[in-house]
């Protein structure tokens, strides 16, 4: 597949970064973890791909997000989000908001609502990211700006609702494979000045977590160690509350499966999906798909509760996306038809709806929670 040129602008950011990550793996004795290419070329200061400033998300940049793709998204999830508030708690935790439009959405709705949260917290990593959101933001909800507060890191308690779009698919992850009866570890090297793959003998985490896993001969997948490690984080801080984290990936019988023998890394680039990792660094998303019973188990060992787990299609259903969309006369074609669109690729299992999943944990929530009254899939966890 013949993928578009960037400008030579692009071009030669990129080689900056693939500069930086050759002198990283120099430094390292000519070996890093895949993990650890994928924190460089995505995160490094000022070079990686969400750290710098090249536009990501729309029909201008390389993927497009369920909040990007209609407001149909965030007021629908206003609705799960209300329900949570209406528990006593206050303030709303969205980790990576991206361009700010699902945390737009959510608070002109909660507003209309009468539920506004006091506090909106928006913990984003990406100087650039937090820019585009605080525009978002103040040009949508520019009366509501004071109540929204930007982090680089988990506030040492939170009590509340904590919301994550298709954030853990990006967390660095680390690769391994079945070789010769012997577990592998996919690292980065450089040959010819050239980033690729180098392996070598698995140890530490991905080492212990492969095991686990009894992996046949020749099956390569994805360990997403840093994920699990943030859930774990979180759940320290989440004194009392609820999280959701909706993302696309499968429970560990289904990710594990022999079709997915080479694994779910994917990388997407101006709306081309595609498997090289290596190509363009800087310029490109990387992402896994999630294992969601690890993710679960990440949760469970922090002491959190699994309070739901469902296609993305059941949730917006039971969360009333079609009371939603009834909002919008059927008659008025010219609004109608565009929304019914939207809605499709939200839920179709060709699209959205079946692939991407809404895992919800809680603590000192004893409550049913809205979108998980039908359609619960905690027992494939």
């Amino acid at each position: 597949m013949a993928l578009p040129e960037p400008t030579p602008e692009a071009r030669a950011h990129s080689n900056r970064v693939a500069e930086h990550i050759r002198g990283e793996i120099a430094a390292s004795g000519g070996w890093i973890s895949f993990a650890r290419y994928m924190e460089l070329a995505l995160y490094a200061p000022g070079l990686g791909y969400y750290s710098a400033g090249a536009r990501k998300l729309g029909k201008a940049g390389d993927f497009v997000t369920a909040p990007e793709i209609s407001p149909l998204y965030g007021l629908t999830l206003a609705r799960q989000v209300k329900q949570a508030l209406e528990a006593g708690f206050e303030d709303v935790l969205e980790v990576g908001a991206g361009s700010g439009a699902l945390a737009a959405t959510l608070l002109e709705e909660l507003e209309r609502a009468g539920n506004v949260p006091r506090n909106y917290l928006i913990l984003e990593l990406s100087a650039d990211l937090r820019e585009r959101s605080r525009d978002t933001l103040a040009a949508t909800v520019p009366h509501l700006l004071e109540r929204v507060a930007w982090l680089n890191r988990l506030p040492p308690v939170f009590s509340g609702v904590v919301l994550g779009n298709e954030v853990l698919d990006a967390m660095p992850a680390h690769v391994v494979r079945v070789q010769g009866e012997k577990l592998e570890e996919g690292g980065v090297g450089v040959r010819n000045d050239r980033l690729g793959w180098s392996w070598r003998l698995a140890s530490g985490g991905p080492l212990a977590a492969a095991r686990t896993l009894k992996l046949p001969e020749g099956y390569r997948t994805e360990i997403q160690l840093a994920a699990q490690g943030f859930i774990r984080s979180l759940s320290g801080v989440l004194e009392k509350g609820v999280a959701f984290f909706v993302d696309y990936g499968f429970p560990q019988k289904e990710y594990y499966h022999p079709q997915r023998k080479d694994g779910t890394l994917m990388c997407h680039y101006r709306h081309h999906a595609h498997a090289d990792p290596f190509f363009l660094p800087g310029l490109q998303d990387i992402t896994s798909h999630v294992d969601f019973s690890a993710i679960a188990g990440a949760a469970h060992e922090g002491g959190l509760e699994v309070a739901g787990y469902a296609s993305q299609a059941q949730f917006l259903v039971n969360c009333g996306i079609t009371e939603v969309m009834s909002r919008t006369p059927a008659e008025d074609g010219a609004k109608f038809l565009p929304l019914a669109n939207q809605a499709d690729r939200l839920m179709s299992p060709a699209e959205m709806g079946e692939l991407f999943k809404v895992i919800a944990f809680a603590r000192g929530f004893s409550r049913p929670l809205l979108g998980f009254g039908e359609g619960d899939r905690r027992s494939a966890l």
